[in-house]
This record gives structure tokens, C-alpha cells and sequence, in this order.
């Protein structure tokens, strides 16, 4: 639905057609096209987007109809992070303002001479030895967090729901704090990397912004929504606060104490190179083996490639005694489990289920019957 990196596409093998007619797809690839508004057709089975928001996809419909939403976390992870630092190291020296200067002065014959009296105003102050804070540790987080390490800040990180993997990834030098008020009240610059839920969304207030030292750094490469921007120009006029996003919009676009440039976290050419090929491959592994892989409607669940004689997966509702009802209608019918795994996530779940025989249709049937079931795919 958007042009994806060849890299990518090229991952695809002969079995693989692309069409452009929606209606006959069983997967599909997006960056930022609207979902919302599509009718998904019956036969579609994944969707996967080359980027890490899935704000434009219905993902409670699609798990509905048992349609995989997968997204490409850490694929773009190092564009943002550059673009971040660079961002910070704008804001701190004044970098844009200077670079007005001279274009506001460049007929002038004494810019040399006039600049050295003039560079005062631009000259700002450096990184080194100031405090950092992160919210929201993840792979972009991560990444920041380090580099800024090694740019000799003091680095204060905050997420409750930090994962293992990322845990190991992350400097020992950083400190771990368990409420986000001390990055409010500490740091000298913040930067935020969360995604949009209703429950992040204006996540920093008028409140928040209150409680930040006088002359932060605020820096928003995650999503505009993420912060009250409105809030933001308050604090900007109280002298209180400075502002960086790669989000343009009438509210912050031009205005004095704001850096705004265009969407440009993820749109380098490694990063959807990276994207392409993440998106591709969980899609192939999804349709061809029933894998997977970094879902955000469903949860991961991997058997790896099937061995016995078929494979089926069955999408349905996180509820009581669903495997029982599996089971006993695959009993009924003589057919013996290889290998079977249940994995849930909210009030959806997955289970894969590994077959000696051969599965038939009725026998589909029979389990799409089964009240809670949204949907059953014979893989092989």
C-alpha cells in the first residue's frame, strides 16, 4: 500500500505474487497508508508494517477477524537515535539561529568581522556533564541512552515496563528510576520514546512541564500527540522550557523556542532498507508456518517449521477452557497431537496445533464452531 525498499521485496520467493487489488491479498505491506476506512477482505491474513507506529491500522478489528498485525520494532531504531542526538546538539548550541544569522547577513561584505560579535548569541552550551532523561526505554531508548554515555552525560531512564532484552543492552552507567517526576525535576534535557495509547497520549502536561528546571531541552521524535503542545508554547513563553520534534503543525511549526523539522526519524535508506526486510520475513514466516513474530495484535507463539503431517492455527478468545474444546473435537475425530502451543495476549489468544494426519475440511468446521473461535487456518 506504500512503496517498500526492493531489499525487501526481494526477499520474496516465486511463490510470492503482488496484486493490486486488494480483495486478493493474504498479506499485506504498509508504511503510513489509513487502514481505517478499508474493508478487509475474508481471505486477507497478515498485515505488516514496515515501521514501528500502527496508529493507521485497525488492530482490534483486525484480531477480530484473526488478520496478524506485525510491526518492525528496533528496524529504524538507529535513524531515530541520530536524529535525536542531532536535535539535542542543535538546541544546545543554537546551531538553527545561527545558521539564520548568516543567511539573514550573507550580502553583508564584513560577515567575517560581524559574525565574531554577533556569535555570542549562538553560542550555547555543550552536552557533556549534563543530565539526560529518557522515557521509555526501549530500542530507540536504548541506543540514545548509550550514545549519550559516551558523550559523557548522566543518563536517568524510565519505563516500568522495561524488557529483558533491552535491559541487557542498556549501560550499566544508566540510572533506572522508578518515577518519572525525577526526570521532571532533574534533567536538563528530556527526550521521550513511548508509543501512543490512550494512556501516553498528552503524557507531558501543562503539570508535567511545571515541574521540569527551568530551561529544559524537551525533544519528541516519538509522536506529537505524546505531548501537549499548547502546554509546550506556555512554557516557551515563561521562559521555561525549549522544544524539538520532528512532528511540523500549525501549533509549533515556526514558533520562537520550537526546532521543527519534517518527519525524519525513520526515512533514511538503511532504515527502510532494515524495515522492508523485517516486515517481509515475518510475513512469510507467518503464512508459510503459522510463526508468529513481533505481532501487536497477537501474541508470538513459534513451533518453528512443521514436521508432522499438518499444522493448524486457531485465533479466539483468551478464555477458559478453549484448549479442552480443541482437543476433544480432534479426539473425536482420530487425529493425534505432535505438538501443540497456546500463547495469549489481553483478551485474544493463538494456539498452533501439530498433526499427525491429515486435517479436513469438516474437521475445520467443526472448530470454527466453537464459540470464541474467530478464526482456523490449516497451514500445511
Amino acid at each position: 500500500m506504500n512503496p517498500i525498499a526492493q531489499v525487501g521485496l526481494d526477499n520474496f520467493s516465486k511463490n510470492y505474487i503482488k496484486t493490486d487489488e486488494i480483495t486478493e491479498a493474504e498479506g499485506i505491506l504498509v508504511r503510513s497508508a489509513s487502514m481505517h476506512e478499508m474493508e478487509l477482505p475474508d481471505g486477507l491474513l497478515a498485515v505488516a508494517r514496515a515501521g514501528a507506529g500502527v496508529n493507521n491500522i485497525p488492530l482490534e478489528k483486525c484480531a477480530e477477524k484473526g488478520i496478524v498485525v506485525f510491526n518492525t520494532p528496533g528496524a529504524n531504531a538507529n535513524g531515530v537515535k541520530e536524529l535525536v542526538i542531532a536535535g539535542m546538539l542543535l538546541a544546545s548550541r543554537d546551531v538553527v539561529s545561527g545558521i539564520n544569522w548568516v543567511k539573514e547577513n550573507q550580502e553583508d561584505e564584513n560577515i567575517a568581522k560581524d559574525a565574531e560579535k554577533a556569535k555570542k548569541k549562538f553560542a550555547g552550551t555543550e552536552v557533556m556533564g549534563k543530565r539526560l532523561g529518557i522515557i521509555g526505554l526501549g530500542a530507540i531508548g536504548v541506543k540514545v541512552a548509550n550514545v549519550a554515555r559516551h558523550l559523557g552525560m548522566e543518563v536517568l531512564g524510565y519505563d516500568p515496563y522495561v524488557s529483558v532484552d533491552a535491559a541487557w543492552k542498556l549501560s550499566r552507567d544508566v540510572r533506572h528510576v522508578l518515577d518519572v517526576n525525577e526526570i521532571y525535576e532533574q534533567c536538563d534535557y528530556i527526550t521521550i520514546h513511548v508509543p501512543l495509547m490512550d494512556s501516553t497520549k498528552n503524557m507531558i502536561s501543562a503539570e508535567a512541564i511545571s515541574r521540569m528546571k527551568d530551561g529544559v531541552i524537551l525533544l519528541n521524535f516519538a509522536r506529537d500527540l505524546l505531548v501537549d503542545e499548547e502546554a509546550v508554547l506556555d512554557g516557551i513563553t515563561a521562559g521555561k522550557i525549549r522544544y524539538v520534534s520532528d512532528f511540523p503543525n500549525p501549533v509549533t511549526a515556526g514558533k520562537p523556542g520550537c526546532i521543527v523539522i519534517p518527519h525524519l526519524g525513520a526515512s533514511t535508506e538503511e532504515s527502510e532498507e532494515n524495515c522492508a526486510v523485517m516486515a517481509v520475513r515475518q510475513l512469510q514466516e507467518y503464512l508459510e508456518n503459522g510463526n508468529i513474530l513481533h505481532s501487536v495484535n497477537f501474541p508470538d507463539c513459534d513451533m518453528g517449521v512443521c514436521t508432522a503431517e499438518s499444522r493448524v492455527v486457531i485465533f479466539h478468545k483468551n478464555i477458559a477452557n478453549m484448549i479442552a474444546k480443541f482437543s476433544s473435537v480432534l479426539g473425536w475425530n482420530n487425529l493425534n497431537i505432535a505438538n501443540m502451543m497456546n500463547k495469549s495476549k489481553g483478551d485474544v489468544a493463538y494456539t498452533m496445533v501439530d498433526l499427525e494426519s491429515h486435517v479436513s475440511g469438516s474437521i475445520v468446521n467443526q472448530l470454527k464452531t466453537i464459540d470464541g473461535v474467530f478464526r482456523v487456518r490449516v497451514v500445511k
